[in-house]
């Protein structure tokens, strides 16, 4: 069945939604059921003394110092909402010669009103680790053999169509909310909230009778909370521009994004993306790489599956 409602009347969507919770909650449980650790090795290393201020105040809170998914670059939007509502999963690798990086992530998108807004939910749900005793050391991380396991954040976000189909370039505009659902003392969250907002544009240019060219740029604003006493929140310009084909059922992509942050701290990552995407009537299957290009020393291979539905 390929519907929107299930016999009972119960649509996909919310028993999506329900299922995607669940299985988010528990894993929550299962790896914050974790031992107390003897942190004496931590305190002799970085000459912490009882009365100085909480190790939390010795990290710091920035793309360049955390793992792949603590502030990464927002994926980008592309002028447009999707006709339909889909909820998908992505296993990604996040190759780095002292912090190799694997975890399952899900997202749910949900248009509405035509598709004039939607929303989303997404995050990483568990993230596997194992960084070395140097990027240990480097990040000030409290996990001593580097391994482990750890939940993400999660991010919530409404995007409202502008312009779509006119003569002015399809216009969107997205607001975005970050957690702080990941912990901070191995160095993989910053466990802190933030948010942005941006802009993003496109216009189509058919090549054929089944395809067509589509450029796209963004530009907006991103915003985080650092553990810094004097500056407590780290603000950076957010930009990207690609371009993509786009046919059928396959779709090409690539672009240049990223965001400058003023603290100068490893607080400016910029990243290449390339995506290619085949769509079936109600699936969608993508494999994505992604290159850091500064502040951001990832190489990222992420294969994502996707579940079409028609809403709730």
């Amino acid at each position: 069945m390929c519907g929107g409602y299930l016999k009972n009347g119960n649509s996909i969507g919310f028993l999506v939604i329900k299922r995607f919770v669940l299985v988010y909650f528990a894993l929550t449980l299962w790896v914050g059921a974790s031992g107390q650790e003897d942190y004496g090795w931590w305190n002799e290393l970085h000459n912490w003394q009882p009365g100085m201020p909480s190790w939390k105040r010795m990290m710091i809170i920035s793309p360049g110092y955390l793992g792949p998914n603590a502030l990464p670059v927002p994926e980008m939007k592309k002028g447009f909402n999707p006709e339909q509502s889909e909820f998908s999963f992505s296993l990604s690798r996040h190759f780095h010669p002292g912090d190799p990086t694997q975890d399952l992530a899900g997202r749910l998108a949900l248009p509405f009103a035509d598709s004039k807004i939607m929303f989303e939910m997404y995050g990483v749900i568990i993230e596997n680790y194992a960084f070395t005793e140097e990027i240990r050391n480097e990040r000030i991380a409290r996990d001593k053999d580097g391994r482990g396991v750890s939940q993400g954040d999660f991010y919530f976000s409404t995007s409202v169509q502008i312009f779509k189909d006119k003569a002015f370039p399809n216009t969107l505009f997205r607001i975005a909310a970050k957690t702080a659902s990941g912990g901070l003392y191995a160095a993989r969250y910053s466990d802190s909230p933030g948010y942005f907002f941006d802009f993003s544009f496109s216009k189509d240019w058919e090549v054929s009778r089944y395809g067509a060219i589509r450029p796209y740029a963004s530009v907006g604003f991103y915003s985080w909370q650092t553990n810094d006493e004097f500056t407590l929140q780290n603000d950076a310009l957010m930009y990207g521009a690609g371009l993509e084909y786009d046919s059928r059922y396959w779709l090409v992509s690539g672009n240049i994004s990223g965001y400058s942050g003023y603290m100068e701290n490893r607080d400016k990552p910029q990243v290449v993306t390339i995506q290619a995407r085949h769509d079936w009537e109600w699936s969608a299957m993508s494999v994505e790489v992604v290159q850091g290009l500064r502040h951001w020393e990832y190489t990222t291979i992420r294969f994502t599956f996707s579940r079409k539905f028609d809403g709730l």
